[in-house]
């Protein structure tokens, strides 16, 4: 293991599968780019590339419970 898998290790959960845009994979919320430059990212990079997907899982969650409650709502009525 190398020290930038120790100290920031890959976010990877195993359930690879793209957003409907394919830009993003909706079980680790890294883009493509990021998916695929990780293993030559340094620690800094990665600590960046992790920061930035805790936002998009907040606000891509935030996003997906409004639509949701807004299926809801449609078979509510």
């Amino acid at each position: 293991m190398s020290t930038a898998d120790a100290l920031a290790p890959s976010p990877c959960v195993k359930v690879c599968t793209l957003d409907a845009t394919k830009s993003w994979c909706t079980g680790c919320y890294r883009t493509l780019g990021e998916i695929a430059e990780w293993r030559a990212l340094e620690v800094a990079e990665r600590l960046a590339v992790l920061r930035a997907i805790e936002q998009r899982r907040a606000q891509w969650s935030t996003r997906a419970d409004a639509q949701s409650a807004s299926l809801q709502h449609a078979f509510d009525r």
